[in-house]
């Protein structure tokens, strides 16, 4: 799939049809993944975590568990987080041993771009931080601002 690589012209410029597929396919049904195994992704845009949101949240999985799956590739050692690092936080103050996972196949460039996607989806980030996620998207993979 060829995928325009552009910014500046909105969400949609970023998120091609289909983009779904912006990653390969999984590589299975959600797996338990012990959460000592997982590093966060070293491309999150995020540098600002909400600690009475993630608080809030850490109690929800205790009660409840992680009831979202998140997102995985795998690393050297173990796994690198591509989405749900507010999760997976949650799960290891919460105690868990482990935390449902999908695992994918993914580049540097895919990673950053769902953890950007994943981000504007779910808790906006702040504009220093989109800016920040833009400006690396541009500097490491080529990405332009038309």
């Amino acid at each position: 799939m060829s995928i325009r690589r552009g910014l500046g012209r909105g969400l949609g410029a970023l998120i091609p049809e289909g983009a779904a597929n912006i990653i390969g396919p999984p590589t299975g049904r959600p797996a338990e993944v012990p959460v000592t195994a997982i590093r966060p992704n070293p491309r999150q845009p995020r540098t600002h975590f909400d600690e009475a949101a993630l608080e809030d949240l850490t109690a929800s999985v205790r009660e409840f568990g992680v009831l979202t799956p998140i997102l995985v590739r795998r690393a050297e050692r173990g796994f690198e987080l591509i989405a749900g690092e507010r999760r997976w936080r949650a799960a290891m103050a919460a105690q868990l041993e482990t935390v449902p996972a999908v695992i994918r196949d993914a580049s540097d460039t895919e990673s950053l771009e769902v953890a950007i996607i994943e981000n504007l989806q779910r808790e906006d980030l702040n504009p220093l931080e989109e800016a920040a996620g833009y400006a690396q998207l541009m500097e490491e993979h080529g990405f332009t601002p038309v």
